[in-house]
C-alpha cells in the first residue's frame, strides 16, 4: 500500500519494504527450516520471485508491509497487515522474523506499533484484526495472547506439519479491545 508510514518504537522502527530487503527475505524463505514449519510456508519460492516480491509489495492494494529493523536499516523481519477490507475494517496479521532474531522482543513490540497503527483514526481506522497461528506455534500463541488476541475458533487438523496433523487457531483483537487494554 502507498505511502505507509515508518513507526517508530523503543528497539525496533518498521519502514516499508524496499527492494534491498530481498537478501534477508531470501535467507527467511530458503534457510530456515523451523521458522517455515512455524509459520505453516509451504510454498518454495526462487530468488528471482523474492526480488520481485521485496521490489513491488509496497504499492500493492489492500496490504501494509513493513520492514522490522532495530538500531541498523537491516531487514531483520517484516510483519504485515494483509487482506485489508477497508469497508468491514478489517485486516489480517502476519508476522516473520529472521532466524536469530526470535525472542528478543522484537515480534512483540512490532506488533503492538502496528495495532496502534491499525486501529488509530489517523492510521487505518480498522475495527478487527485477526491472525492464524499453529498449535505447533506455542510461543507465538503466547505472544500474541498476551497482546490481547483472542481465540475466535480452531481449525481442526487443518494443516499437515510434516507427517502430524495440527491445529489452526484463529485469533483476533477489535479496537475497542485494544484501546481498553492497560498500558
Amino acid at each position: 500500500m502507498e505511502g505507509m508510514p515508518t513507526l517508530r518504537g523503543e528497539m525496533v522502527t518498521l519502514r516499508p519494504i524496499r527492494a534491498d530487503d530481498a537478501a534477508g527475505m531470501w535467507e527467511m524463505v530458503s534457510d530456515d527450516p523451523e521458522g517455515t514449519r512455524q509459520t505453516g510456508t509451504t510454498q518454495v519460492f526462487t530468488r528471482e520471485q523474492v526480488e520481485e516480491w521485496a521490489a513491488t509489495v509496497a504499492g500493492r492494494d489492500g496490504r501494509a508491509d513493513w520492514a522490522i529493523t532495530h538500531g541498523s536499516d537491516e531487514y531483520l523481519g517484516e510483519i504485515v497487515l494483509n487482506d485489508i477490507d477497508r469497508h468491514s475494517r478489517n485486516a489480517n496479521l502476519r508476522l516473520a522474523l529472521r532466524p536469530g532474531q526470535r525472542g528478543r522482543g522484537f515480534g512483540g513490540e512490532a506488533i503492538q506499533l502496528v495495532l496502534d497503527h491499525a486501529f488509530d483514526e489517523g492510521g487505518l481506522a480498522l475495527h478487527r484484526v485477526s491472525l492464524e497461528v499453529l498449535s505447533i506455534n506455542p510461543r507465538a500463541y503466547a505472544l500474541y495472547e498476551s497482546l490481547g488476541f483472542v481465540v475466535e475458533g480452531r481449525l481442526r487438523e487443518a494443516h499437515l506439519d510434516g507427517e502430524h496433523w495440527c491445529d489452526v487457531i484463529v485469533m483476533a483483537v477489535l479496537d475497542d479491545d485494544w484501546r481498553s487494554r492497560e498500558q
